[in-house]
């Protein structure tokens, strides 16, 4: 008698089971699903009844690298992150629906990103990541609705790309901006031009104006101590300057 008790009490406290708040435990009777439990402390029939634990927290899976060729037949290595959570109110669906969940959102994340890229050039891939991100998370999304999954974001980590590729896109990118250098300087000597070409006409209508810019460039210069100033005369005037000079002998 005391044996027999002994084992009852053994089989009762084996069925007490503890449900973390984070957690949901299904409860199979004879190999059929009954309910979910939710947390607290909760007693399982061992033997009639068995269980299984599923985390509804967030979850990240991450897609190993793999190799996948853009629309412009260049070949690159790409891996991702997946983030999903487990729908609470259906939590027995993805039990019974799916085997090994992590593993079959990964395997088809990486079905769906060879798809993906190759609906991408590799130079929009690589400036349009977030696009071609959402893009995967859709189709995973609409997936794993049957396993009562929500898939929250998908987000591609890395774009790996061959060397001798990364070199010629280096000295692509190089020679757009020597380009657009240029085009900014040739287009800022044409304003210079343009504004020089009006004060010079400017210059030209105005009497003495010419000689104003002068002495307002000699005023300039005359300020750093350090400046000389050479100042050149042409050569009629000095011929002038020598002609007053004869003249003034004859008069005396």
């Amino acid at each position: 008698m005391n044996y027999l008790l002994l084992l009852i009490i053994i089989y009762l406290i084996a069925g007490i089971k503890v449900v973390k708040q984070y957690d949901r435990r299904v409860i199979f009777t004879f190999g059929k699903y009954t309910k979910t439990l939710s947390p607290g402390f909760r007693f399982v029939w061992p033997i009639i009844q068995s269980s299984q634990n599923v985390d509804i927290r967030e979850k990240a899976v991450d897609v190993p690298s793999q190799e996948a060729m853009t629309k412009d037949n260049i070949s690159c290595n790409i891996n991702a992150v997946i983030y999903y959570r487990i729908k609470e109110d259906q939590v027995d669906r993805s039990v019974i629906n799916v085997k090994h969940l992590d593993y079959a959102m990964t395997q088809f994340a990486l079905t769906t990103m060879r798809n993906i890229v190759w609906q991408f050039e590799l130079d929009e891939l690589l400036a349009k990541r977030e696009q071609a991100s959402h893009k995967i998370k859709e189709i995973v999304d609409e997936k794993s609705d049957s396993w009562w999954v929500d898939v929250l974001s998908v987000e591609l980590k890395d774009i790996n790309i061959p060397e001798n590729l990364k070199r010629t896109i280096w000295k692509q990118a190089e020679a757009e901006r020597e380009k657009r250098a240029k085009i900014i300087t040739s287009e800022w000597e044409l304003a210079a031009a343009e504004n020089l070409k009006k004060a010079a006409e400017i210059i030209g209508k105005a009497p003495g104006a010419l000689h104003l810019r002068t002495l307002q460039s000699m005023n300039d210069m005359s300020s750093d101590q350090s400046n000389k100033i050479v100042w050149m005369l042409p050569i009629e005037v000095l011929d002038a300057i020598k002609g007053i000079g004869k003249l003034a002998e004859k008069v005396k």
